[in-house]
């Protein structure tokens, strides 16, 4: 698979923006539209940078649909948006452009006893984006809308969630939905608690 490593954890369900002008991605891109493929792969960089190579690569990550591909300002926007996961068996020569043997991971499965635990974390992801977004820029409005799928809206969950890369890593990993409500719901009450601690009285 045709492999576009970034600074950035994908996940399934949520949408993502690149504006692309290496060479080596502009003829990822072409191969892909020559082959009528609209997949690659979306991967963490764990050292390096997103331009130039050389970079290490976290040894999981998502499947990016493409929906959109067209030309702006001498750059070439892509939309996409995060499908099934993987996890890498093993890197393949970078030229022209990074590629991997992938093995596809299993899709979590939606169990209606659920529902009570999924609308605990929602309420609790949405009233900390408020609570974020009062200190800083969250990206995600706390009204945003999501899926009507609940196994997508889980996944957008842990998407909007004011959390690091490497907790969004760890979510990607999650075995079961339960798990995946569960550790977003944990990592979510984590970051937010100096969101929610007030500021101490001045003293003297």
């Amino acid at each position: 698979m045709a492999m576009f490593p970034l600074g950035s954890v994908l996940l399934p369900a949520m949408p993502l923006q690149l504006r692309v002008f290496e060479e080596r991605y502009l003829l990822m891109l072409s191969g892909l539209v020559a082959a009528e493929d609209t997949r690659f792969g979306v991967v963490l960089i764990e050292r390096g940078w997103e331009v130039g190579g050389g970079d290490h690569r976290f040894g999981v990550g998502t499947v990016a649909e493409i929906l959109q591909v067209a030309a702006e300002d001498g750059m070439v926007g892509v939309a996409a948006q995060g499908a099934g996961r993987f996890e890498i068996v093993e890197w393949l020569d970078d030229a022209p452009h990074p590629r991997a043997e992938v093995r596809t991971l299993p899709d979590l499965v939606w169990d209606d006893g659920l529902e009570p635990l999924r609308e605990e974390t929602e309420q609790l992801v949405r009233r900390t984006l408020a609570e974020a977004s009062e200190f800083a820029e969250t990206g995600w409005s706390p009204d945003v809308e999501l899926a009507d799928d609940p196994m997508d809206r889980c996944w957008q969950l842990a998407g909007i969630a004011p959390l690091g890369d490497l907790d969004r890593l760890t979510l990607l990993r999650a075995t079961s939905a339960e798990e995946l409500l569960n550790k977003t719901a944990e990592l979510t009450h984590d970051a937010r608690v100096p969101f929610s601690t007030p500021w101490p009285e001045d003293e003297g």
